[in-house]
């Protein structure tokens, strides 16, 4: 429905302002064509209609269409057909007829491609043979100076209005392209990397490391006994504690670090260029804060955190390594009693390197 509904409704819309500058110019081409060939009125009538009325018709075909999308294939080959009956009628005259043509093959192609250019060319073709069936088969082959000029302003405006809708259907997708991308990377409820998409940084993070020879550390942050705040207070309790720490790390963090939502209640930091002891640092007054935090609906609840750090080494040959070095030090910091900042590898807690820092 998304294509047949608000893509046909937005289809139709872009066309119905191509249309209405497109049969106004074609109005004056055909115009100064037909005019030494003396028409019957009701030909200067039907160019009228086919200018004017035709494409507020069109958009109202489509609009109240049931499926909108498919209705402007149909004026669009409508368009096609009308075309093909005006060249036919202006006897074939060379620069209008090829100007007329071309301008609509060119709007078919913008449209649905070759398969749709096929189709608009067959509709030109049909108006042709009806346009021969009504007026009488005749050639000119020569275009006048004040045809030529006629033919100017649909050559030269019609293209450059075309151009314009497709950049700006081009620049829209490719928005909405960046906004799915950065959906499908995004926690939804913190707003954070996602699991994926932070071990994608974390694999650049250590290839950077690696190439400029520069270390750095990583975090695994989890929350001390969260499946107890979901029993006890709820989950829509449980789901503020991930929030307030999301919020935490975006507000405390440096720019260039890298923070994500691991899984569950487990949390993850990259922290580029940054030594060890200012990483503990800066878990260990991350840790400090988060415990001070009040919660309005919950006023018992106090929350702690736990989390293992592992500095960058150039031993490491992939990121899983660098991964596990900070697993193995959470698991450290849950084992030696929570509520601790651990480094990879010393099993201590780090509030006494802190007070030397």
């Amino acid at each position: 429905m998304g294509k047949t509904g608000g893509k046909g409704l937005s289809l139709a819309r872009r066309l119905y302002t191509s249309r209405i500058l497109g049969l106004a110019l074609g109005l004056l081409l055909v115009s100064a064509a037909m005019y030494p060939l003396n028409p019957a009125p009701w030909v200067w009538v039907a160019m009228l209609l086919n200018a004017v009325l035709w494409p507020h018709l069109a958009y109202q075909w489509a609009r109240r269409a049931q499926v909108p999308y498919h209705a402007e294939h149909r004026n669009l080959l409508v368009d096609a057909f009308l075309g093909g009956f005006w060249v036919a009628a202006m006897q074939f005259n060379p620069l209008p007829g090829a100007t007329t043509l071309s301008m609509m093959a060119m709007n078919n192609v913008a449209i649905g491609g070759l398969r749709f250019l096929l189709a608009g060319t067959v509709a030109q073709i049909l108006g042709i043979g009806v346009g021969l069936l009504i007026f009488s088969p005749a050639f000119i082959p020569q275009t006048s100076q004040v045809q030529m000029y006629a033919c100017l302003p649909l050559m030269c405006l019609y293209p450059l209005a075309l151009g314009w809708i497709c950049f700006r259907q081009a620049h829209t997708l490719g928005r909405q392209k960046r906004e799915l991308l950065a959906l499908s990377r995004t926690d939804s409820l913190t707003g954070l990397l996602n699991h994926g998409a932070w071990k994608d940084q974390l694999e650049v993070e250590l290839q950077r490391c690696k190439r400029q020879q520069q270390g750095g550390a990583i975090a695994l942050i989890d929350i001390d006994h969260f499946k107890s705040i979901n029993d006890t207070y709820g989950h829509v309790a449980g789901d503020i504690v991930l929030r307030q720490l999301s919020k935490m790390l975006k507000q405390n963090l440096r720019a260039a670090d890298v923070a994500g939502r691991y899984g569950g209640d487990e949390f993850c930091v990259i922290l580029p260029d940054l030594p060890l002891t200012s990483a503990v640092a800066a878990m260990d007054a991350l840790r400090d804060r988060f415990a001070t935090l009040g919660y309005e609906q919950s006023p018992a609840l106090k929350v702690s955190l736990s989390i293992g750090l592992a500095a960058f080494n150039p031993a490491h040959t992939d990121a899983t390594l660098w991964l596990n070095d900070a697993d193995q030090a959470l698991y450290e910091a849950k084992a030696t009693g929570r509520n601790r900042v651990i480094c990879c590898g010393d099993g201590e807690p780090h509030h006494e390197l802190l007070d030397s820092v």
